[in-house]
């Protein structure tokens, strides 16, 4: 059974330039289990959204842009439709 739950899991990473920041981005919308995601240069953090196994999708990331990635939150989210206020965007906007 290939039932994934709803999640919105926060990452740590190392994004020192444009060309980091580029690098991670683009794998993140490779990603088709991905609802959405958020990139915070400053901080160092990705926040993912959408329904998809945690640790798959932090290896992944790890794989595509051969950076360190450590899981700093994971917490479950409601499905799709519920609370949804971003109108069925999707890519790079805020979380939900």
């Amino acid at each position: 059974m290939d039932y994934r739950q709803f999640y919105c899991m926060t990452l740590r990473m190392s994004i020192d330039c444009n060309g980091c920041y580029q690098k991670i981005r683009r794998a993140l919308l490779q990603m088709q289990e991905l609802e959405s995601h958020l990139i915070d240069r400053k901080h160092g953090r990705v926040s993912v959204w959408g329904a998809f196994s945690p640790q798959d999708v932090a290896i992944k990331i790890r794989k595509r842009t051969n950076r360190r990635v450590e899981i700093l939150e994971l917490r479950e989210a409601a499905g799709p439709g519920a609370g949804d206020e971003q109108g069925g965007g999707g890519g790079g906007g805020q979380m939900p």
